[in-house]
């Protein structure tokens, strides 16, 4: 079933490659290699399969919602700083402008167009459900050997939430639980909440998203900070992003592996599991061998650091570096750098449409 799948995707970059881009300079006279990636992106993603379609409304009718999505996937291909940006392109950019949808530059929207109709992709989650059908339509049948897991900075240009001051309250005296009695749910941390009864949907409502400032370690030993949000992602083999979560910057990549690889899990099938110190925990490998995948995790012990892995696993872990290159691809190349919205929907959103386009580009390149 997995060389159909690769048989089937090869097929479709032939078919670009003989047939579509020849016509598609006949019919808007030579393309950049940028066209022709956007060609590509919009005929393998099907953005529009997904946006809903409108029925009869009074007043003024919206704009074509379809080619403002389109118009967004080049953007991040393009990886164009500002909508701005992108509409005086459209404007300037005559193939692009009809690649997306519009004959005339006058047919292309002003920002505020562009603006209700990203809250609206926003709201409801459209690059996200892309994505996941992008995953299950081209992954689903394929055995994964390796899931990369990791998080990177996403730095956002708002505010800190602030902090809630809780009022204090005196507390009775903890009694000490009886042998085999299960601790209160009040007392348990947000991980032996996960792995109790929760759902995913409930995982993911539990997570903070506001934005906050964040600290972590960097390849150096030197400590970073910034403001705005983490994403969180699990990639396999071939540099493919399968799952993706935002959180506010300040909480700890264990919170959210639990519920990364149940999503992860329900889209894809793989081996092994990849996660570096900071995922150091008994329940997160007992999770992992629940789904009934090899957890690989480096271990840290007080007073002597990182425990050396075994020559097999070392050797496996490796390929966690995937994972690496997929953050520096989406931040250098599909606007990744560029957050200039506010709220973890919207920072989402723009972050997903890049994804999009990145995970299009990875899978044909692994059929290539």
């Amino acid at each position: 079933m997995e060389n159909k799948l690769f048989q089937l995707l090869t097929q479709y970059g032939r078919i670009l490659q003989k047939d579509l881009f020849p016509r598609l300079e006949d019919e808007l006279g030579p393309v950049t290699d940028k066209h022709r990636q956007v060609v590509t992106v919009l005929g393998l993603a099907n953005v529009e399969a997904l946006i809903p379609r409108r029925g009869v409304q009074a007043g003024r009718p919206p704009q074509d919602r379809a080619a403002i999505a389109r118009a967004f996937v080049a953007k991040a291909i393009c990886n164009l700083p500002t909508t701005r940006v992108l509409i005086d392109v459209l404007k300037a950019d005559t193939r692009l402008r009809r690649i997306c949808g519009w004959e005339r530059a006058s047919q292309v929207p002003d920002e505020t167009v562009f603006s209700r109709a990203f809250a609206e992709f926003a709201r409801a989650g459209l690059p996200e459900r892309v994505h996941e059908a992008l995953i299950v339509n081209t992954q689903k049948e394929r055995l994964i050997g390796h899931i990369s897991r990791d998080s990177t900075a996403v730095e956002a240009r708002e505010r800190p939430a602030k902090r809630s001051e809780k009022a204090k309250v005196a507390k009775p005296p903890q009694q000490r639980r009886k042998r085999g009695e299960p601790k209160p749910v009040e007392d348990m941390t947000r991980i032996e909440r996960q792995v109790g009864s929760m759902s995913l949907p409930e995982m993911l409502a539990d997570l903070p998203r506001q934005c906050a400032v964040g600290c972590k370690t960097n390849s150096h030993g030197r400590k970073e900070t910034w403001r705005g949000y983490k994403l969180h992602w699990d990639v396999a083999d071939g540099q493919i992003p399968i799952s993706c979560v935002i959180t506010a910057a300040n909480l700890h990549d264990s919170q959210v592996a639990i519920p990364l690889a149940t999503m992860s899990s329900q889209r894809v099938t793989s081996l092994y599991d990849l996660m570096d110190s900071a995922y150091d925990s008994k329940l997160i490998r007992e999770h992992s061998r629940k789904l009934g995948h090899v957890p690989i995790i480096e271990r840290l012990e007080r007073g002597t650091g990182l425990v050396e892995m075994e020559p097999a696993q070392a050797a496996r872990y490796e390929g966690r570096t995937t994972v690496e290159r997929v953050n520096g691809r989406l931040k250098d190349e599909f606007g990744g750098r560029y957050v200039r919205v506010r709220g973890a929907l919207k920072v989402m959103a723009h972050l997903m449409f890049g994804i999009l386009a990145l995970t299009v580009d990875e899978i044909l390149r692994l059929c290539t």
